[in-house]
């Protein structure tokens, strides 16, 4: 596997040095670790339409990939397309919602893109501002679509995947995913691949199976250059 950065390029990212060769390492064992370990979820169907997969996306913030997995299909059902969503009221959208959590800020969110995606007639733009001008189309989702939709090499970056890579590569320094520098570029850089997709899916998957809130270093196959699992063999 190669990627676009040469073996002895240096970047400096914020306040830590990461090296080039560190990314490639990083993506080529995840990677390899995918092939045979990575989860098989309905949003990761190649068919999926635009609007299934900014459902799943909107479902899946702050919320288990198997609690959605388990409900997915059920919500699908019932609102198959924009115009379901943006015709039912909000308490039924709620009420559908509720099985798995934050069914408020859900149900008002979904209906509103709904609505917004109508009077577009279901297209999404390709220009950066446009994408996020579309309410409540936050930093998340509009990574999501330009990945999954736009095929730009975009970062998933949530909390597990920022475990992940400040884990391996080093910790960031403000508190908001979002607002960090260090981290915003560093997940960009490793997800900067012709595999970016499976790259982002084996950083979660990584995240939930292995690089736990309470890891298990003992099974990890990265926690020979790990700086998370170096520090503790030294305490």
């Amino acid at each position: 596997m190669t990627s676009i950065y040469p073996q002895n390029h240096f970047l400096i990212l914020g306040m830590t040095s990461v090296t080039a060769k560190s990314i490639v390492q990083f993506q080529n064992t995840l990677l390899k670790w995918y092939k045979t370990e990575g989860r098989d979820f309905p949003w990761r169907n190649k068919r999926l339409t635009h609007y299934q997969i900014i459902i799943a996306e909107t479902l899946l913030q702050r919320t288990k990939a198997q609690t959605v997995s388990n409900f997915y299909f059920q919500f699908l059902k019932k609102f198959p397309n924009w115009h379901s969503l943006a015709n039912a009221d909000t308490s039924i959208i709620e009420m559908h919602l509720k099985p798995i959590g934050l069914y408020r800020q859900r149900a008002k969110r979904l209906k509103c893109l709904a609505q917004e995606m109508i009077k577009r007639k279901g297209k999404l733009p390709n220009n950066r501002s446009d994408l996020e001008s579309i309410p409540f189309m936050g930093q998340y989702l509009a990574n999501a679509v330009e990945l999954l939709i736009h095929k730009k090499p975009l970062p998933l970056i949530d909390v597990n995947m920022a475990r992940v890579l400040e884990r391996y590569f080093g910790e960031r320094k403000m508190a908001d995913i979002r607002y960090d520098p260090y981290l915003q570029e560093l997940s960009f850089k490793v997800v900067n691949h012709k595999k970016s997709k499976e790259i982002n899916w084996a950083v979660l998957d990584f995240a939930a199976k292995i690089c736990k809130p309470t890891p298990l270093c003992v099974f990890c196959p990265l926690n020979n250059e790990c700086r998370f699992y170096e520090s503790l063999i030294q305490t």
